[in-house]
């Protein structure tokens, strides 16, 4: 298998960010409750169960986070996460990737524990894949077929007559049809904040009509599941809908400013850097953070503010206005005024320290393996968190 173990518990913090090894990946831990609580009050209003995403945290930390009890209902991106999050006693789990055929046995195994587990299927081979393992009379996953509302990845769109068709072989299996989830990724073409709302009651309508068709053949599709961060805060209703998915929302990311689903200040992930030389003649100030600590997502390259590899704050989080990580290296950013600028390049001696905010949240924390835990205004890491990873 394919997957890694579970990483050690977390640990108390007590060091300084002046004082702690770099590069390091920070959490501001009120901004996060903040953006949580957000979201949470959106939904409400909507008047939607909320299974959110772990997929961009990947830590039982930042996941108790999200419920009052500390635990509910999740969605994950790969097996290895749910196993991970299924050890932690949370034990209603969405995979909302297409399942491999291979992977049927390790949903199995979850099921058997005790978990709840949703797989998406949205192929007549995975349908008969799943009602072939089904014969074998032990414990199966529930399905979710994954409907296409916009062109933008996997699925079937309602109309197709492989939906009822993959439905009816689950049905013939003995496997349950639980629903239809659908993911509005053309969403984050959109910019500030502009067609968002569009966008969310289009997958509304897709996946509602999707389960329409079902439930007029018989199937009782209890599940109606939407989300992508973007559509989730700027749906004005979602009528038919039974759940919302969503994960960067918790950190934020440049992605989402530039989407226009946040603002700077909401932006709870940051990489701490360490100053290491300058090329004047260049307009350039190098950091110990390329690649390897950022990632080499350039979500922001085609939006109309191109953030380059992050965008550059101070210390204490507040950004030098228009100081980007402009290139990198696997160990060395190079710090410079973004192009057609005025702006001058900020006084920063070797040795000081800068904390960049990342273009995608979930590229950049997948380089690190736990996170120094902050709070808004402290430079104290009151906390450090693990990360986990593997498939």
């Amino acid at each position: 298998m394919a997957h890694a173990p579970n990483p050690p518990p977390a640990t108390i913090g007590g060091a300084s960010l002046d004082a702690i090894g770099t590069p390091a990946l920070l959490l501001d831990i009120v901004k996060v409750d903040r953006n949580i609580a957000r979201l949470r009050a959106h939904l409400d209003a909507l008047g939607v169960l909320f299974r959110p995403h772990v997929k961009t945290a990947k830590s039982i930390d930042v996941a108790r986070r999200l419920f009052p009890d500390g635990v509910g209902s999740i969605t994950v991106s790969t097996l290895a996460e749910a196993e991970y999050f299924a050890s932690a006693g949370f034990a209603d789990i969405t995979y909302a990737v297409g399942l491999a055929p291979d992977r049927i046995a390790r949903a199995r195994a979850l099921v058997a524990r005790g978990v709840t587990l949703s797989v998406l299927i949205d192929t007549r081979e995975q349908a008969t894949a799943l009602a072939d393992a089904a014969r074998a009379g032990d414990a199966m996953p529930g399905v979710l077929i994954e409907i296409d509302c916009d062109g933008h990845r996997g699925g079937v769109v309602p109309e197709d007559p492989a939906l009822p068709e993959i439905a009816g072989i689950l049905r013939e299996g003995g496997v349950e049809v639980r629903g239809v989830l659908t993911h509005a990724g053309e969403s984050y073409a959109c910019r500030n904040g502009e067609g968002l709302a569009e966008a969310a009651e289009r997958e509304r309508a897709a996946v509602v009509t999707a389960a329409a068709i079902l439930r007029a053949q018989g199937h009782a599709a209890p599940v109606v599941s939407v989300g992508s961060s973007p559509t989730a805060h700027f749906a004005r209703t979602l009528d038919g809908v039974t759940e919302v998915r969503a994960g960067v929302f918790m950190f934020f990311d440049l992605v989402m400013l530039g989407i226009g689903v946040c603002t700077v200040e909401d932006i709870a992930l940051s990489v701490l850097a360490t100053v290491i030389g300058h090329r004047p003649e260049k307009g350039w100030i190098l950091i110990d953070a390329g690649w390897m600590a950022m990632s080499r997502d350039r979500g922001t390259q085609a939006h109309p503010i191109d953030q380059g590899y992050g965008l550059v704050c101070d210390i204490d989080g507040r950004p030098f206005g228009d100081l980007i990580v402009g290139d990198a290296s696997q160990e060395h950013g190079i710090v410079r005024i973004r192009p057609g600028s005025a702006a001058g390049l900020a006084e920063l001696p070797v040795g000081s320290r800068v904390r960049i905010l990342p273009n995608h949240a979930c590229a950049t924390g997948a380089q690190h393996l736990s996170y120094h835990v902050i709070e808004t205004g402290s430079r104290m890491v009151v906390a450090e968190w693990p990360r986990m990873g593997g498939w």
